[in-house]
């Protein structure tokens, strides 16, 4: 096995359908004509993350799982599940994203075979809910029976996160008859009635002709401009029925572009009439770990991979007993001491957490240490990001509450009173702050204003002394009272990961590794 990590080119952001075509051309830089006999696997590890932000820096294909000695990264499950795949899989190139799961089980004569030419694509049964935010596939019904564990079939049009509304007209809704099996938001079928459902997407293979053809699009175009999206602007243009109506659609795109419909109307003439076809797994759940909600869920309510997954409420972690008796947490390769209390369906990882530190439900603590006495109120997000801006070494943590949206903009100071931090207006917030609203309290150049652009966070010369700062910020929103961080530098989370010190934070990572093995080795001896 060959591994190749390719970052993207700089300039303006081109998505993880440019990503893709980048990456061809890296392969190709990389090793000339030989990848004429790959086969790949093309892993998405992750853009900035604004819906799960302490997997922004170091990237959600590293996203820890609370499970195994030492810890199962994202990318160790990812290879682990599509174990099977080279060995049917002629030359080409399988995509997928780094924060979805998919989990299955086939007959024991049954293999899933990626040998087509064309696109070929997993297809899962999901609600109609889990189908307006993702792929789904409208099948040819010539071709597909809706019984078995593992169906091929072929694919007539793919719809772009579409609503209800548009599944049922274009003929994307099956009704399944199924046996009972374990339920969980999202999945379909709980009993054996009858149950209405689509075929959402997941992962998918391009043969080496197709990922050609791309390829010679991307070195013609030189320079992308725009967002493209791998699932969007390449499977819509797939099967009999694809229309390029979607061309010019743009509601979905975070950022508007004067090219992206010219070079979705180009991808759509290059791809026009090439096949897609569906391997229908019947019996397969796909799981979605990116936002804090998902995480939170997944990692310590009762969800179905949890159970699955076997993962553990205390994973590579020193953690005495009096917070061990809660199931519904998810301590993950941190180090807590006694007396410390940490509140059901919060996920604590690669932290130091003091032993007069209490934290409330719901929350998310992340890459922090906290060795002085505070109350840290539920559904909190916590943080912490090194960064390297002159010579040494500084800290900033970022702090939210779970439900904030980092990705909302606005485009006028007037409107900044619609960004909502943990319940308040940012107004209301940057008042007890003594800052001042103006266009250099936000980092980005083009107008977008929001809470992810927002410089309000103190850099410090410690790590405990920037969270300690951070909760002072959050307390006096929490309680109207004031506290003034004007004399400090402030960062935005957008700086935090332009100057991000990667090598720092994973030395406090290997740190409380360290540790832990230390500790075992005592408990052993």
């Amino acid at each position: 096995v060959r591994y190749l990590v390719c970052a993207d080119p700089p300039g303006p952001r081109i998505g993880n359908g440019g990503s893709t075509l980048h990456a061809l051309q890296c392969l190709e830089e990389q090793f000339g004509d030989q990848w004429t006999s790959f086969t790949v696997l093309l892993i998405h590890s992750g853009g900035c993350s604004q819906r799960l932000p302490n997997a922004s820096a170091l990237g959600k294909i590293f996203t820890a799982l609370p499970l195994g000695e030492p810890l199962y990264q994202m990318l160790e499950l990812k290879l682990a599940m599509y174990i099977d795949f080279p060995r049917h899989m002629k030359p080409g190139v399988l995509v997928t994203c780094s924060d979805d799961i998919e989990l299955y089980s086939t007959g024991v004569t049954e293999t899933i075979t990626f040998d087509k030419p064309g696109f070929t694509a997993l297809a899962h049964p999901s609600d109609l809910a889990v189908g307006t935010t993702h792929g789904v596939f409208v099948l040819d019904p010539s071709s597909f029976s809706g019984k078995g564990g593992l169906e091929y079939g072929s694919c007539y049009r793919f719809l772009h996160k579409p609503d209800v509304e548009t599944m049922q007209q274009s003929g994307a809704v099956c009704v399944r008859r199924d046996r009972p099996q374990l339920s969980s938001p999202g999945s379909c079928g709980d009993s054996a009635v009858a149950s209405e459902c689509v075929y959402t997407d997941s992962v998918f293979y391009m043969d080496h002709s197709t990922a050609q053809q791309l390829l010679h699009f991307y070195k013609q175009m030189g320079t992308l401009g725009c967002e493209i999206d791998a699932y969007g602007d390449f499977l819509q243009a797939l099967g009999p029925g694809a229309t390029p109506d979607y061309t010019k659609d743009t509601r979905n795109v975070s950022k508007e572009d004067s090219g992206l419909v010219a070079v979705r109307q180009q991808l759509y003439s290059l791809l026009q009439g090439t096949a897609l076809n569906v391997i229908v797994l019947n019996n397969s759940q796909f799981y979605h770990i990116g936002t804090t909600q998902e995480y939170l869920f997944h990692f310590t309510a009762e969800s179905k991979l949890r159970f699955e997954l076997g993962l553990q409420p205390v994973a590579f972690s020193i953690c005495p007993d009096s917070a061990r008796t809660l199931d519904q947490l998810s301590i993950i390769q941190s180090i807590l001491e006694p007396g410390c209390v940490i509140g059901p369906g919060s996920v604590i990882e690669y932290s130091r957490i003091g032993s007069e530190v209490s934290v409330g439900k719901g929350s998310i603590v992340s890459g922090s240490y906290i060795n002085f006495s505070v109350d840290i109120p539920s559904e909190c997000f916590l943080s912490s990001v090194s960064v390297k801006m002159t010579d040494g070494v500084e800290y900033v943590t970022m702090v939210f509450r779970v439900g904030d949206d980092l990705k909302k903009s606005v485009k006028s100071l007037s409107d900044i009173h619609s960004l909502q931090f943990f319940g308040a207006s940012l107004p209301e917030c940057l008042d007890l702050w003594s800052l001042e609203a103006s266009d250099q309290l936000f980092s980005s150049e083009d107008t977008r204003l929001g809470l992810w652009t927002a410089r309000i966070f103190p850099v410090c010369s410690t790590l405990s002394e920037s969270v300690r700062m951070s909760l002072n910020m959050l307390n006096s929103v929490q309680h109207k009272s004031a506290f003034k961080v004007s004399g400090f530098q402030l960062l935005s989370v957008e700086e935090m990961l332009a100057y991000k010190d990667v090598e720092d934070m994973l030395k406090f990572r290997k740190q409380i590794y360290d540790e832990i093995c230390l500790q075992r080795q005592k408990e052993k001896s």
